[in-house]
């Protein structure tokens, strides 16, 4: 799927725990865009909101180029921390599957915060780590969009998702939100 506009963006890729291995979908779009960057952890099993969110910071403040958030389970919760952490050009963000900032303590933390820009939270019906109107309940505290996308699971590479082709059409529509030349 070509992405128009998207050249004009730096895209962060942020998974969650375990990070994202070679068939999850993210993993899959960095090969199919290679430009996409992803944040890499010191520890992908040990899920520490405040580190993860300084080393999303430091990748943030490596460049001052418009940013597109492509985030995934912890990821997103690392987003949403790292986003009050500083003043960065973000663009927009795709926050998929959002783990339950309940089950990792960290819900009083983040439910102040919120995002400089566009953003769109994807729920699945039937995912174990946060359920549907749990998701949306935190894209609205967030001030995000929210899409159910069915029932995909955690929307990960168990969910056997290929390039995840609605995903793609998310983030255009996100595209579409942050670039104005694109409507």
């Amino acid at each position: 799927m070509t992405l128009p506009y998207l050249s004009d963006y730096r895209v962060l890729v942020v998974p969650g725990l375990h990070g994202s291995g070679p068939e999850h979908w993210q993993s899959r779009w960095e090969r199919l865009y290679p430009s996409f960057q992803r944040v890499v952890q010191d520890d992908w099993s040990q899920p520490d909101l405040a580190r993860w969110a300084q080393r999303m910071t430091e990748v943030l403040s490596e460049s001052d180029q418009p940013t597109l958030i492509v985030a995934h389970s912890f990821g997103c919760l690392t987003t949403m921390q790292a986003a009050s952490n500083g003043r960065f050009d973000l663009a927009g963000a795709l926050l998929v599957a959002p783990a339950d900032p309940e089950k990792f303590g960290v819900d009083d933390i983040l439910r102040d915060a919120r995002l400089p820009c566009p953003s769109i939270v994807i729920g699945s019906s039937n995912d174990p780590w946060m359920a549907s109107n749990r998701a949306a309940y935190w894209a609205d505290v967030w001030g995000c969009g929210f899409l159910s996308a069915g029932a995909l699971g955690h929307i990960n590479a168990e969910s056997d998702l290929g390039d995840w082709e609605q995903g793609l059409r998310q983030l255009q529509t996100l595209l579409d939100m942050v670039h104005p030349s694109c409507n």
